[in-house]
C-alpha cells in the first residue's frame, strides 16, 4: 500500500518551474505532482536542497548578480 508523502506547494514563474523540473529530471528526487504551468509540490525534506540547486542554476546563467554590480 503507498504511503503519503509530505510535500510542500512552490508557486512561481513558468521560467522557474521550467528548471525546477530540469533539475528534478534526472534522479526525480524533489518533485511529487506538477499541478499547473506555475504550480509544483515538492518533497517537503528536499525543499532546502532544492533551493540550493536552483539557486547555483540561476547564478550560472546570471554571473554578474553576484559580483555586486552598481
Amino acid at each position: 500500500m503507498p504511503r503519503a508523502i509530505r510535500g510542500v506547494l512552490v508557486e512561481c514563474d513558468p521560467a522557474i518551474k521550467s528548471i525546477i523540473v530540469n533539475i528534478d529530471s534526472d534522479n526525480h528526487d524533489y518533485i511529487i505532482e506538477e499541478l499547473d504551468e506555475e504550480r509544483v509540490v515538492i518533497k517537503e525534506n528536499m525543499v532546502a536542497a532544492l533551493k540550493a540547486k536552483l539557486e547555483e542554476r540561476l547564478a550560472e546563467n546570471h554571473p554578474d548578480d553576484e559580483s555586486g554590480s552598481e
